[in-house]
């Protein structure tokens, strides 16, 4: 069974969607539209019906359900009853992790939801000061959404020196997917261009193609080509 991220050009990529339990990075720079990604994939389950979670450690809940309407997502609809939004805060680091070991995992269980995004991972492992409680923390949070069954899409920010892989290297390592978001130039103008690295059981595409971000949300250009 395939689950369609409602990103116009995206799942025709991924001959339908990402294959139903899978958990997926996407993984880019400031300014690519990672956030937008995972309020898209979140829309398009409400849409049909579904229940979602999304997790911020970014925006609180009232600047959320903004940002959704300023693509015509209407969030507030769905609050509490479909849509779960949880928000952690970065600099009560304390409580953060208090809550994403104990408390989290219970309400992932708990609510039933078919989606879950996480934005960002990036932000949950600054969270940690040792590698591997960093790497104890993300398997947990991944082995908590796998076990509930949910499709999931976390977002992470690529590392400074090297655009293709994630800042702290890590999330690759949990996930089934991971879909890089990165700029470009081309002809002498930044193109957002957007590449499947990897996807488990099931065909994608590997070309890259560019992505428009607008009032809409974002559009793959899956029939452009890059030269």
């Amino acid at each position: 069974m395939k689950i369609r991220t409602g990103i116009g050009g995206l799942d025709d990529m991924l001959e339908g969607g990402i294959p139903a339990g899978h958990s997926v990075a996407v993984i880019g720079s400031f300014g690519t539209g990672k956030t937008t990604f995972a309020m898209q994939f979140i829309w398009e389950g409400l849409k049909n019906g579904e229940k979602c979670i999304f997790m911020s450690l970014e925006e609180d809940e009232d600047s959320i359900v903004e940002t959704a309407k300023s693509f015509n997502w209407d969030f507030g609809k769905y609050m509490n009853d479909s849509l779960l939004i949880i928000k952690l805060e970065p600099e009560d680091a304390a409580n953060s992790i208090k809550r994403l070991e104990g408390e989290i995992p219970q309400i992932i269980k708990e609510f039933g939801a078919s989606r879950i995004a996480i934005d960002s991972v990036s932000l949950i492992t600054m969270l940690y000061r040792e590698e591997e409680e960093k790497r104890k923390a993300l398997f947990t949070l991944s082995r908590s959404i796998k076990e509930s069954g949910a499709t999931a899409i976390f977002t992470a920010e690529v590392d400074p020196r090297n655009p293709y892989v994630s800042r702290d290297g890590l999330v690759e390592y949990v996930v089934d997917g991971v879909i890089l978001l990165m700029p470009r130039e081309v002809n002498e103008r930044i193109m957002l261009t957007l590449k499947i690295l990897k996807m488990r059981r099931t065909k994608h595409s590997r070309e890259v193609k560019p992505y428009d971000i607008t009032s809409e949300g974002i559009e793959v250009l899956s029939e452009s080509t890059i030269f």
